[in-house]
């Protein structure tokens, strides 16, 4: 009988996926693990290239990766940086999260030390415009 995952492990899943990231122009490895809400995880790093900025960031491939699977739903999303506050996700990834989740979504913030902040997307992303909107 397998156990439900905790939220170390959700954490520590976000830490290996920064640890994989390619970010040798920004020096700044990010990792993000997207829970659906069935309880699969999918985890995503930032990868930059030569014509930076022009990679894609932790959060954009947890999700794409999320969707292939064949789900469209967040439940609650982790992003790790080596950042003593947690990193928030730039516009475009809360956009994109915002897309797959509403505004109460949870964002947690993590450093290698842990959880650093818990924030709802509405607070990252005040005033949203969801798919809801084109429906």
């Amino acid at each position: 009988m397998s156990s439900l995952p905790t939220e170390t492990d959700y954490i520590n899943g976000a830490k290996q996926a920064m640890a994989k990231a390619y970010a040798p122009y920004s020096n700044y490895p990010v990792g993000a693990l997207v829970v659906t809400q069935n309880g699969e995880t999918f985890a995503g790093c930032n990868i930059e290239n030569a014509s930076y900025p022009e990679g894609n960031c932790a959060e954009t491939a947890a999700i794409a990766a999320m969707v292939i699977a064949g789900h469209q739903r967040i439940q609650k999303i982790y992003i790790m940086s080596q950042d003593d506050q947690g990193a928030t996700p730039c516009g475009g990834c809360r956009q994109r999260i915002r897309e797959f989740s509403d505004n109460n979504t949870p964002v947690i913030l993590c450093s290698p030390a842990g959880v650093q902040q818990r924030l709802a997307l509405g607070e990252l992303l005040p005033h949203a415009f969801g798919p809801e909107f084109l429906l």
